[in-house]
C-alpha cells in the first residue's frame, strides 16, 4: 500500500455501515467487493439458506460457523457487539435475521436488498439514508432510492434511478450456448441427497443428487457449478444444481462475471450518494 499513502493522506475515508439482505451468490459478490472497498458490510440471512453456488456464497457461514471467499471470510454472529468485533477482525457478519430487524440497533447508512425474490419482502425507503434494490420487485423512487440491473444482457449491472428493473423472464442466461438446460430443480419435495460435488465434470444423463428417491440427472456435459446444501429439505421446482458447459472447474471457486456487474452497480449508486463535492 506504500504508492498509495500520498493519496490516503488528502482524503479521509467514507466510514459507512452497509446492510446487506440476502447471502447468496450475487449478494456475496456486491459484499464482496464492497468489503474490498473498506466499507463496513454486515449481511443477514434466513436460517436455512437455500445457494447453490455455495462456494462463492457467505451464507454458508449460516451453517459452517465462517466461508471464506476469495480473501474475504464471512462470520456468523448472534449479537449487535458481535458485529463490531467482526468489523474490528476485517470480517463480515452475517446473522440469521430474515427480516433484517438488526437495522434498527444497526442504523446502516445503506440498505441493499440483495435477497433476489422477484419482489419486496419489506424493504422500505426509511430503513437507511440509502437503499438499493437488486432486480426485479423494486421501484426506485417509491420504495427504494436506487434499482441495480440483475437481468444478463446489455444493461446488466445499470444503476437505475427512476423505475424499475426488467421483468423477471424466468429463463436462465445463456451460457455456452445452453440456458434452461443447465439449471437442476427439484423434480418434487424432499431432502437431498449427494451423489456428485461441486467442481466435478459430468455427462448428460448422469444422476447428480436425489430428491428423497427421486434422481436428479444432467442433461448436458459441464462442470457441476453448483449444488444446494444435502440434508435439507427442498419445495418442488426449485433450483438445487447448475452445470456450466465451460467445462473450467476454477470458475465453481471465484465470483462470477454477473455478480460483479452487479456489485459494480451498487459501488456506484453508493459513491454517486456519499462522495459529493
Amino acid at each position: 500500500m506504500t504508492r498509495y499513502t500520498a493519496i490516503l493522506r488528502r482524503k479521509m475515508p467514507l466510514d459507512l455501515k452497509i446492510l446487506i439482505r440476502g447471502g447468496g451468490e450475487m449478494a456475496t459478490g456486491v459484499a464482496h467487493r464492497l468489503a474490498r472497498a473498506h466499507f463496513k458490510v454486515c449481511m443477514t440471512e434466513i436460517p436455512q439458506p437455500l445457494a447453490v453456488r455455495r462456494e462463492v456464497s457467505f451464507s454458508e457461514a449460516i451453517y459452517d460457523g465462517e466461508k471464506e471467499v476469495e480473501g474475504i471470510i464471512a462470520r456468523c454472529v448472534d449479537s449487535l457487539e458481535k458485529i463490531f468485533q467482526e468489523w474490528e477482525r476485517k470480517a463480515i457478519p452475517i446473522l440469521v435475521d430474515p427480516v433484517a430487524s438488526i437495522k434498527v440497533a444497526l442504523k446502516p447508512d445503506v440498505l441493499i436488498d440483495a435477497t433476489l425474490a422477484k419482489r419486496n419482502l419489506g424493504t422500505h425507503l426509511s430503513d437507511a439514508p440509502l437503499v438499493i434494490g437488486l432486480g426485479p420487485g423494486f421501484q426506485a423512487g417509491e420504495d427504494v432510492h436506487m434499482v441495480v440491473e440483475t437481468n444478463r444482457g446489455h444493461h446488466l449491472g445499470r444503476l437505475i434511478l427512476k423505475g424499475c428493473a426488467e421483468a423477471d423472464t424466468r429463463v436462465p442466461g445463456v451460457i455456452g450456448g445452453y440456458a434452461s438446460e443447465r439449471v437442476l430443480r427439484a423434480p418434487g419435495p424432499g431432502r437431498t441427497l449427494h451423489v456428485r460435488k461441486i467442481g466435478d465434470k459430468v455427462k448428460a444423463g448422469e444422476t447428480i443428487l436425489y430428491v428423497d428417491q427421486t434422481p436428479v440427472k444432467a442433461e448436458i456435459p459441464g462442470v457441476l457449478r453448483g449444488l444446494i446444501r444435502e440434508g435439507i429439505q427442498v419445495p418442488q421446482g426449485i433450483k438445487v444444481g447448475d452445470i456450466d458447459p465451460r467445462g473450467i472447474p476454477e470458475l465453481c471457486y471465484t465470483i462470477s462475471e454477473k455478480a460483479r456487474a452487479i456489485a459494480g452497480g451498487v459501488l456506484e449508486g453508493i459513491l454517486m450518494v456519499f462522495n459529493c463535492a
